[in-house]
């Protein structure tokens, strides 16, 4: 299977979102997570609010069963996950899915879309999560 063929698959589980949508489902409570590195984040700038959690140990952070969970992580908890432009977010949020977050999704563009809509960033470098 070929990566655009994984990356279909992943897509047609998810209900992904624009910037728009994402602002207000982080009004709502849901959890924004960027997975971007650390680099990409220093250089571009961050989505204030969002958890930093480099996809390196991200599954082990949303397994809501799991003990190296995020604190008050549920099955039910509404996750939006950011990369640069969407692509490894959407293979992301579907092992997100997979693991049991029933509401996992991405962000249409990623961090690059969010930016270009002029919603607000702050600078980055932010340490991620362990």
């Amino acid at each position: 299977m070929s990566v655009q063929e994984l990356l279909d698959r992943a897509r047609a589980r998810l209900l992904r979102v624009d910037p728009q949508q994402a602002a207000a489902l982080q009004a709502d409570g849901a959890l924004l997570i960027d997975i971007r590195p650390h680099a990409n984040r220093a250089a571009e700038g961050e989505i204030p609010g969002a958890l930093i959690i480099e996809r390196i140990v991200l599954e082990w952070r949303l397994d809501p069963t799991g003990d190296h969970r995020l604190p008050g992580l549920a099955a039910d908890t509404p996750v939006v996950l950011i990369c640069n432009e969407g692509y490894a977010s959407s293979l992301a949020a579907a092992d997100a899915q997979r693991l049991g977050l029933t509401h996992a999704t991405d962000l249409v563009g990623g961090f690059r879309a969010w930016r270009a809509a002029g919603l607000p960033t702050v600078p980055g470098g932010s340490a991620s999560l362990p």
